[in-house]
């Protein structure tokens, strides 16, 4: 087991699953975030900065909420959350739906195998043939 010191109190905890920060940290973040997310509810069209200020809590933080997908922005706009990829405004996540469709294509296309081309097999096989004279 691994001992650490909590990023958020500084505290020495019993590292299990290479967490940075202590449970009882973690608990009162999970708390923050339900009460974030029940704010949400009740103010749909808040933007980031003024959910931050209002729940007292870090601007990076909420962003890292959004880039999980734990939270969902109401509007996508410049000043929310943009596609690593490609740079456009994105309501949640880190890519935009066209650049996961992309990379998912790019992906399946890496794990196909390319199928041998019957010419190819063919004059191998004719190559490697035993051959006869014909005697007359």
């Amino acid at each position: 087991m691994d001992v650490r010191n909590c990023k958020m109190c500084g505290r020495l905890f019993n590292v299990l699953n290479n967490e940075r920060i202590c449970p009882a940290c973690q608990k009162k973040l999970e708390d923050k975030f339900h009460e974030v997310k029940e704010y949400l509810e009740e103010h749909p069209g808040a933007s980031v900065e003024q959910t931050a200020t209002d729940n007292d809590i870090s601007t990076k933080q909420i962003r890292q909420w959004v880039r999980e997908e734990r939270l969902i922005l109401s509007t996508a706009t410049e000043a929310g959350i943009v596609c690593e990829k490609c740079g456009k405004p994105i309501r949640t996540g880190r890519f935009c739906e066209r650049c996961k469709e992309r990379m998912a294509n790019e992906f399946q296309n890496a794990y196909q195998k390319p199928e041998p081309k019957m010419e190819n097999l063919r004059s191998t096989r004719d190559r490697d043939r035993m051959r006869y004279l014909k005697n007359e």
